[in-house]
């Protein structure tokens, strides 16, 4: 396993980890109306609606140039955020690892 594929393990653990202790104490809507509670909020919930968009375009974009499946981590991202990119990432270099190493 390559340096890549261990921090992308890591963040998405640690993301993880902090997703559901925030789902524990606010919920799945509670996480999303605190942003709606000021401006500074909102600019945050807006941010992330646009990094998730340019984020779903580009895995559409590469997942057709590869050849692999775009639609769950595009409905991942929807549900999720980060989520979806962060294991289109990492899936993508642990089957490329694989395929490399299948050749060797």
């Amino acid at each position: 396993m390559n340096l890549k594929s261990i921090l992308l393990i890591a963040v998405l653990l640690a993301f993880g980890a902090l997703s559901a202790r925030a789902m524990l104490d606010h919920g799945y809507v509670g996480i999303f109306a605190f942003h709606f509670t000021s401006t500074a909020g909102m600019q945050v919930i807006t941010d992330l609606v646009i990094v998730c968009t340019l984020a779903m375009l580009w895995i559409q974009a590469d997942a057709r140039r590869s050849g692999r499946m775009a639609w769950p981590y595009l409905l991942l991202t929807l549900t999720a955020g980060s989520f979806g990119p962060l294991l289109y990432l990492l899936i993508g270099e642990l089957s490329q690892r694989g395929e490399k190493a299948a050749y060797a």
